[in-house]
């Protein structure tokens, strides 16, 4: 049996919206989908990373409440 584990990357857009990119992991395979939009892709490699872009480019979200 496969394990799945969960992880988001939110960010803020400068309207005080929030954004959230989850990261789906089931074995070595990662899926990333996007709540806001509803967009979706698999990736392999660095899927945090492309979560973050996802957010910046989509919908203009970089702040990042951690930092705060």
């Amino acid at each position: 049996m496969l394990e799945s584990n969960i992880s988001k990357v939110s960010r803020w857009d400068q309207h005080g919206r929030e954004h959230v990119v989850r990261v789906r992991r089931a074995g070595i395979q990662r899926t990333i989908s996007c709540d806001t939009c509803g967009w979706r892709q698999s990736a392999q490699f660095l899927p945090w990373l492309k979560a973050q872009e996802h957010l910046a480019q989509a919908h203009q979200a970089t702040v990042d409440p951690a930092a705060t």
